[in-house]
């Protein structure tokens, strides 16, 4: 009891001076939500999630890593995965995450494409959401280095060389970005930097400024439904919960929240003792090597679509073709003309346009796992140009829709 007292008196202390009772009634007790939406609403929280097994497991495997283009390769392949006490799993962990984050990643975007979740008033959290996205994809790369493997060294070489802007032959840029005219000490340092501290702080950041921004506008439904949000938690408050269109964020939503992960961690889990090579390239499994080229060079499966996008085309065009690609998903709000935000399928052209976009992203994704020739480099250049259309003719269609 005394010690109950003591807890109490500590609370109200820290209530006192922090307010936490007023920040859990802004953001978890009254902070409101529909009740028609489904589980693919619960992938903003997955994401936090991963991110934090991987913020553990990464401190985990930062005890034995050596930042050394002499020591990297055996710090991983041979002092965590063989000496170290279950260094393989946080190895496993580690890597599976950081793959699995991408498609629950690409499964939030689709589905905010999909539901309208960036239109009226919500044009800060798609925004704010490209901006994590292009962060996890930094901190992705910048990790994909540290193994320093065979693929470690030549996808570096591969993407610092973007930097030169093509025909611009900026190779001064190139250099100063890795320190030496080749990947080398000073290369796996810096990256090993960002990816530890820099990137992850920036995704942290990123991460409270979408979830201010998501505060204010309130979360979209499946139905697209226009809800007067203080209306229906005043129903709720007094009582009358079948009548209301929304439930709190805290305990209702999150408690759905909270069983969608756990199915999500059984799907991860499976994946971490039972298929973990998808994760691991087995190109990166021999010491990096710089007068030995990989017979193909490519990235992860959740870059292949804008590497396939800049393969194509010759350098220059290829270069605007692949920034092109970068920027379409940022304009989004600004580009979608149409007065409505209900779902694809109640969109007419844009249902169409979005089907088209989903299977072409799908098709440059496996046409960039393989080798550019004959066939494939047909099939890659026509899903690149496809891709440049869909996106010059959004405004165009959506512009075209009359209001549901």
């Amino acid at each position: 009891m005394a010690n109950f007292e003591k807890a109490k008196s500590l609370g109200d202390w820290m209530n006192q001076r922090l307010g936490l009772d007023t920040v859990m009634r802004v953001m978890a007790y009254e902070y409101w939500i529909p009740k028609n939406i489904n589980f693919l609403w619960a992938m903003g929280m997955i994401l936090a999630m991963m991110f934090g097994v991987m913020l553990v497991s990464g401190i985990f495997l930062l005890m034995y890593y050596k930042p050394d283009a002499a020591l990297a390769f055996d710090s991983v392949n041979y002092t965590i995965m063989t000496e170290v006490g279950y260094g393989w799993l946080w190895r496993h962990v580690h890597g599976v995450a950081a793959s699995v984050v991408f498609l629950v990643i690409y499964i939030h975007m689709f589905t905010g494409i999909y539901y309208g979740s960036y239109k009226k008033g919500r044009e800060m959290i798609w925004i704010t959401g490209m901006l994590l996205f292009v962060t996890f994809s930094a901190e992705a790369f910048s990790g994909y280095m540290l193994p320093w493997g065979q693929m470690s060294y030549w996808a570096g070489m591969v993407i610092t060389n973007l930097f030169s802007f093509g025909s611009l032959e900026l190779n001064g840029v190139v250099e100063w970005i890795r320190g030496d005219y080749v990947p080398g000490d000073a290369f796996i340092l810096r990256f090993f930097m960002l990816h530890v501290l820099l990137l992850p702080l920036a995704i942290m950041a990123l991460i409270g400024l979408h979830f201010g921004a998501l505060r204010i506008p309130h979360v979209n439904n499946q139905d697209g439904e226009e809800i007067d949000f203080d209306e229906a938690a005043k129903l709720y408050k007094e009582g009358k919960k079948k009548e209301s269109k929304v439930i709190p964020f805290h305990p209702v939503f999150l408690s759905k929240d909270v069983f969608v992960m756990g199915v999500f961690l059984i799907f991860f889990f499976y994946l971490v003792f039972y298929h973990y090579g998808f994760a691991l390239d087995p190109v990166n499994f021999d010491p990096a090597d710089g007068l030995k080229t990989p017979a193909h060079i490519y990235p992860e499966w959740y870059f292949l679509w804008s590497y396939e996008i800049l393969r194509p085309f010759s350098k220059d065009i290829g270069l605007i073709a692949f920034g092109f690609a970068q920027v379409a998903f940022f304009l989004l709000p600004f580009l979608d003309k149409s007065p409505n935000a209900v779902p694809a399928s109640r969109r007419g052209l844009f249902n169409i346009w979005f089907w088209v976009m989903l299977v072409d992203m799908i098709v440059l994704s496996v046409m960039g796992k393989l080798p550019p020739e004959g066939a494939w480099n047909v099939i890659g250049l026509l899903s690149a140009l496809t891709f440049i259309g869909l996106w010059i003719a959004l405004p165009i269609i959506t512009k075209l829709e009359k209001k549901v």
